[in-house]
């Protein structure tokens, strides 16, 4: 085992620069088309080696309250996933302590950062020597974000959103991100989605012309922002109505563009350039009374970075 008495993560969060939503297939699963690009809101992941064979799992920050540290915790089995799938010692064990600053149940991922963070902090911590396909091949197993936060940068995700091919990620995108007082769950938000579709409400369609693809890449706020698309956002307001007042707030106060990030409730709004965010995140809290925080952020960044601590 690596003489290491202690790893640190840091992984950013995510936002869909598109999302492009099918009907559900048989497996239950969604086709999906999506931009991915990771932005700068990190959550911190600090490993700490055993050899006892025990993972335990501690949890502080936003939201850590109302979380679980077993085996239904992602970061959780992301560490067990790794150590059956690469075929590790028994006797390899962890202690993990997630520091949340991501958004809890905000569209963001935040428990899928934590679960690649996981991912690349044991394989460093436990010498394993995984390649980052093989890391993101595990993460695939777990979620589709996770696979994606291995990598980091902009991917254009398809299948479930697990088939990921990297994009250019040139320039920087800033963005400003208003959480809301309550969370959305993912599952219902694509129920809804599936009523509305049955409805006739709105059209299940995972295409995204090629046009949009490289303009969403550009890193260039004024070719992104008419590009800006997530099929959810319907469903996550017929759920949450409020978010309609923020998303308009955001744009009166000069966002190129607004939408709700993944399956919500967090809003994400581009800016013309750094001050123009600065400017929008002091406003927003006063004009609606549904952000209940705000965050600055910048895309796309790095993947998980390691460090030694200690």
């Amino acid at each position: 085992m690596p003489d290491r008495s202690d790893l640190v993560v840091e992984v950013p969060a995510k936002v869909n620069l598109a999302l492009c939503v099918g009907p559900r297939r048989a497996d239950g699963y969604h086709e999906l088309a999506t931009l991915f690009q990771a932005v700068s809101l990190y959550d911190e992941v600090a490993l700490s080696a055993r050899d006892d064979g025990q993972i335990r799992l501690a949890m502080t920050g936003e939201g850590s309250e109302t979380l679980a540290c077993d085996q239904t915790n992602l970061a959780m089995r992301a560490a067990v996933l790794m150590r059956e799938r690469a075929e590790a010692p028994p006797g390899l064990g962890a202690d993990i302590r997630i520091d949340k600053h991501v958004p809890m149940a905000g569209g963001m991922a935040g428990g899928s950062a934590d679960a690649a963070a996981v991912l690349v902090g044991c394989n460093a911590l436990w010498g394993l020597g995984l390649s980052l396909d093989q890391l993101a091949a595990l993460g695939a197993e777990l979620g589709s974000d996770v696979s994606f936060l291995v990598y980091g940068g902009n991917a254009l995700g398809t299948g479930r959103g697990e088939k990921l091919a990297p994009q250019p990620a040139g320039g920087q995108l800033e963005w400003v991100f208003a959480t809301a007082p309550r969370g959305l769950s993912t599952p219902l938000v694509y129920r809804t989605f599936d009523d509305m579709a049955a409805q006739g409400r709105i059209r299940p369609n995972v295409e995204l012309p090629d046009e949009a693809l490289r303009d969403l890449c550009s890193g260039e706020a004024q070719r992104v922002a008419p590009w800006l698309r997530n099929d959810l956002q319907a469903a996550a307001l017929e759920l949450y109505p409020e978010l309609a007042t923020t998303l308009e707030a955001g744009r009166s106060a000069g966002a190129l563009a607004a939408i709700v990030s993944g399956s919500g409730p967090t809003c994400a709004f581009l800016a013309t350039d750094a001050a123009a965010a600065d400017r929008l995140a002091e406003q927003l809290p006063g004009l609606s009374s549904e952000v209940r925080d705000v965050r600055r952020a910048h895309g796309p960044v790095p993947g998980p970075q390691a460090r030694v601590d200690g």
